[in-house]
């Protein structure tokens, strides 16, 4: 059991004013048998929201902090920066798409030894209209590029996630857009890191998607993460000594 390690939860948002109060209100309200919080700390990056999006977030208990530079990656960023030192770092998307009890799948492999957890949409039940025809056609090919070209099973790039504070640090996480959860998963695998998934359930999200309810953030979106992929793989080839042979 994941009793004992404490939690920080990262959360980047824009323009969630009528979910984010939800996401951290259900977070917050997760508890151990005794009582205690899971959640030691939760921050939300409010990455330009032109609505209420970081008063909500306050009112339901986050710390807010602002980050003018768009992109999933600097929203990200922002929000690990923030944070209190904690045992592991728990990402989650702001518009209620997941469920906060089932964190407790991505904490327990943290603590069966894990470094890495990715909560796999793929692998768990997907309510209708969870997912979009293009977001399930790209995850589908992002995730087979990395089984042929890396050898690791991989089933989702899915942004609800757990990770050692220590393993993300070392990983030197980049990527201000989209290409954010690919980097840190291959980086993982690049680096002989345990990385395992758990099956996560998934409701259709409150609102719209700034992804993949837009032409531009679906073309972003796929754009961003191949060429993640790609210079991925080209710094294996041509860097090969500073990815291998390191254990974190």
């Amino acid at each position: 059991m994941y009793r004992g390690l404490t939690v920080g939860v990262a959360i980047p948002a824009l323009d969630e004013e009528a979910s984010i109060g939800f996401v951290v209100g259900d977070l917050r309200a997760l508890r151990h048998d005794d009582d205690s919080p899971v959640v030691d700390d939760l921050v939300v990056c409010d990455n330009g929201s032109r609505d209420s999006t970081g008063a909500r977030a306050a009112e339901a208990g986050a710390r807010v902090v602002r980050e003018a530079r768009k992109g999933y990656g600097s929203a990200c960023l922002a929000a690990i920066a923030e944070l209190r030192h904690t045992d592991v770092v728990l990402f989650t998307d702001a518009d209620h798409a997941f469920h906060a009890p089932q964190t407790s799948r991505l904490l327990d492999g943290i603590a069966d030894g894990a470094d890495l957890v990715i909560g796999s949409r793929a692998l768990g039940r997907l309510d209708p209209g969870a997912m979009s025809a293009t977001q399930v056609f790209g995850n589908r090919l992002a995730t087979a590029l990395i089984r042929w070209l890396w050898g690791h099973r991989v089933t989702d790039l899915g942004p609800y996630r757990a990770i050692r504070t220590q393993t993300l640090s070392d990983l030197d996480m980049r990527d201000a857009t989209f290409g954010w959860t690919v980097e840190m998963q291959v980086k993982a695998i690049q680096q002989g890191l345990q990385v395992v998934e758990v099956p996560v359930d998934t409701r259709a999200r409150i609102g719209k998607s700034k992804i993949s309810g837009t032409v531009r953030g679906v073309l972003g979106a796929g754009f961003g993460i191949l060429s993640m992929i790609a210079k991925l793989r080209w710094q294996q080839r041509n860097h090969a000594p500073q990815l291998y042979g390191r254990r974190v």
